[in-house]
């Protein structure tokens, strides 16, 4: 069996020409990690916050779709505690169906500037009533109904992403067993 290769086509040509990786990486110290990651989540957030990255609280929200088939969408994150991420829309939305009928998840923030991305993978469950009150009366816009939901990722995977020039990237995985966070470094260069 022959495999053709087949010459690049114009646009990843020009795909290809696109600078990449372009920003710094803050010092990303592996020697003092903590247990869990909802505290390193919001130090990483500070950071973008400071670097005047825009939409810090951006990230893109995947689902599956009643057609077994992935679904992505950007929102706004709304909370993070040690439970999970917030996030909200209208329980009429593609989202709402596609979460009733398979309650899991996945995060990815992007804060370009600094090279760094967090994912956030697992299973979601709408928040409490007063939960959602809160949200509706927090909203900016006059646009805020019954229509109106929050909901929680429960993570039980949150992979922490640091950029290199070299492609050597650094993968810090937290992985939550009933609640306990483990943790592992992939890639990068360790300092042990």
């Amino acid at each position: 069996m022959t495999t053709e290769i087949r010459a690049q086509s114009e646009t990843a040509r020009w795909f290809r020409s696109f600078g990449t990786l372009r920003g710094t990486a803050p010092t990303f110290d592996l020697a003092h990690l903590p247990d869990e990651p909802t505290e390193l989540f919001l130090d990483w957030l500070r950071e973008a916050e400071l670097a005047g990255v825009p939409e810090p609280l951006a990230a893109t929200l995947a689902t599956i779709g009643v057609d077994g088939l992935p679904d992505a969408r950007t929102l706004l994150v709304k909370d993070m505690t040690a439970l999970g991420w917030a996030f909200a829309g209208p329980r009429s939305s593609a989202k709402a169906s596609q979460l009733a009928a398979n309650p899991g998840a996945a995060l990815n923030f992007w804060w370009q500037p600094l090279l760094r991305a967090v994912r956030v993978r697992g299973s979601v469950v709408e928040a409490s009533p007063s939960e959602i009150e809160a949200e509706i009366a927090a909203r900016q816009t006059a646009t805020a109904s019954d229509d109106w939901m929050l909901w929680w990722i429960r993570p039980v995977r949150v992979e922490f992403w640091q950029g290199a020039v070299s492609r050597n990237h650094t993968r810090l995985v937290y992985e939550s067993d009933r609640g306990h966070w483990t943790h592992r470094v992939i890639g990068g260069e360790r300092r042990e």
